[in-house]
């Protein structure tokens, strides 16, 4: 059942494929695949093996049973297994069933409850909305002199 879905799933991409030349067949690293290298691609690569190494690439899914050690540069990234190392990406997605063992940047982030983080997620680029939307505090006349106990 699981090669039928597999046959499906690569005959429907390669029947976009044609039809939308922009977007070619995903990358997808089967579970009993090990990779020993660095990876870079500007489409998307999907992980059930694993690989040691750094990456590079548009979209990045690393599967339930994949795993990757190493630095990974995506502009999306999509966690289900686990990442040990730094990864840089504009969205993330960590489900339940990930790990994440480094630090991560980004721009926005998503994170089911049940995922396991060991380091720093750090947000890039423009101020976050709400801290934007704080009121400055006001100190009148009267509050300024005053010392607080």
């Amino acid at each position: 059942m699981k090669k039928l879905k597999k046959l499906i799933y690569l005959k429907f991409a390669r029947s976009l494929n044609k039809n939308n030349s922009g977007s070619p067949v995903p990358t997808i690293i089967s579970e009993n695949t090990r990779v020993n290298g660095d990876i870079i691609s500007s489409a998307t690569l999907h992980i059930d093996g694993h690989v040691e190494g750094d990456i590079t690439c548009d979209e990045l899914i690393i599967g339930v049973r994949g795993s990757v050690e190493g630095s990974v540069t995506a502009k999306t990234l999509q966690l289900y297994g686990t990442l040990s190392g730094k990864a840089a990406a504009e969205k993330i997605f960590i489900a339940k069933s990930a790990k994440l063992l480094g630090d991560a940047t980004h721009t926005s982030i998503a994170i089911e409850p049940g995922a396991y983080i060991d380091g720093r997620c750090m947000r890039v680029g423009d101020p976050i909305p709400a801290e934007a939307a704080k009121p400055e505090l006001l100190l009148t006349d009267a509050t300024k002199g005053k010392k607080r106990a």
